[in-house]
């Protein structure tokens, strides 16, 4: 099941600092081929946010204003 649409992000957040500090602490030797195949689209993702990054930043600039 997907993240609700209020929790989206926050959840996916947390998912993916727990995947990042999988692999800094060396916890890929033994990943079934899903897993492997998860991590591939895990970096495509994250190239692919890494280059919309100045839009993003947007977006937050945007709440941040409306919030104060």
């Amino acid at each position: 099941m997907g993240n609700m649409s209020y929790c989206r992000f926050e959840n996916t957040s947390r998912d993916l600092r727990d995947c990042l500090q999988a692999i800094e602490n060396g916890e890929t030797n033994d990943l079934s081929s899903y897993e492997q195949d998860g991590l591939e689209s895990l970096l495509e993702y994250c190239e692919t946010i890494f280059f919309m990054k100045e839009e993003i930043e947007g977006i937050l600039t945007l709440y941040k204003e409306e919030n104060g």
